[in-house]
């Protein structure tokens, strides 16, 4: 009888742990469904790839303000207390956000909750305009986004990343990528189309470069007054004379330039040539009036295929 008692108890017991754990687990799953998750990205093409995947079932924060220099953020206290409570960030990672690697290792914030967007890619060397490389160490392009044949691959990694954080949205998150990657996709064969039918295949700016992988893509030819996102904005007399010439000897009709910088040298360039200055957008980041519309990268290579169109002719 003693022995029938305790072996009641012990299923009692055992029941009740059970039970405890399921209880356990469906308040689990039920705080995890109903949390509040929250991505934090670095500039606009790591903004607008995360807002696109996670549509409503996330808030998307960038760190960079609109309109604002990309190349010479620096993160506030603010900035770095989003980054740590973040479910997951997202940056690009290269010269321009050394800042980033300090922050994660100072304020232990684990790999699981970040994604560098360069280590997502295969990866181009820096280059001076015309391939002439100096003799430092060697650094890798940090422009990425600027190939939309890459976009693609971060969005679908994005995607990925987040179905690991919350696989409860894994077909919203799934859905919402597979719709962006199909107009992603649209617009590179839109780039190719253009290439394919255009009687040149050079492109002159008369201001900074950040289109590396997206000439590489394509296979076209550039001359540009500054290499990469070089800090300087002043070009001298030598650097407008050659791409003055450049562009003449290749019967070039429009000078391009880049978002949210000056249009003096292609100005310059185009009054000299009889040329049309027209921006072809880096997304980088936008201006405050864009960014309050929604406008998003690929509204933006959108617009770039319009004004590819135009410099080819």
């Amino acid at each position: 009888m003693k022995r029938s008692y305790k072996n009641i108890i012990l299923v009692l017991v055992v029941f009740v742990i059970l039970i405890t754990g399921i209880v356990a687990l469906v308040i689990n799953l039920k705080s995890r469904e109903n949390k509040h998750y929250t991505v934090v990205a670095s500039n606009f093409a790591s903004y607008d790839f995360a807002r696109a995947v996670t549509g409503d079932a996330a808030e998307v924060k960038m760190l960079l303000k609109p309109g604002a220099e990309a190349h010479d953020f620096e993160p506030t206290p603010e900035d770095i207390i989003d980054i740590k409570n973040a479910d997951l960030f997202v940056y690009i990672g290269g010269e321009s956000e050394e800042w980033v690697e300090k922050i994660l290792e100072s304020n232990n914030i684990s790999p699981d909750k970040t994604l560098k967007l360069m280590d997502e890619v295969d990866l181009i060397e820096e280059e001076e305009e015309g391939d002439e490389h100096g003799e430092e160490e060697m650094e890798y392009d940090e422009h990425i986004w600027t190939s939309p044949k890459n976009a693609i691959m971060i969005v679908q990694r994005i995607t990925d990343k987040l179905v690991e954080i919350n696989p409860q949205k894994v077909d919203e998150y799934t859905n919402n990528a597979n719709k962006y990657v199909e107009r992603l996709s649209k617009i590179d064969e839109k780039f190719q189309e253009i290439v394919s039918n255009a009687s040149k295949n050079e492109l002159i700016f008369g201001d900074r470069f950040p289109f590396l992988y997206f000439v590489r893509e394509y296979r076209l030819k550039y001359t540009a007054a500054f290499p990469g996102c070089s800090e300087q904005t002043e070009a001298d007399a030598a650097t407008i004379a050659r791409l003055i010439d450049r562009a003449k000897a290749t019967n070039t009709k429009v000078i391009l330039k880049i978002e949210l910088t000056s249009d003096k040298i292609a100005k310059t360039i185009a009054e000299a040539t009889g040329a049309n200055v027209m921006e072809f957008s880096a997304a980088h980041n936008v201006s405050k009036a864009d960014f309050e519309k929604g406008v998003t990268y690929a509204d933006l290579m959108e617009q770039n295929t319009k004004v590819l169109e135009e410099a080819l002719k």
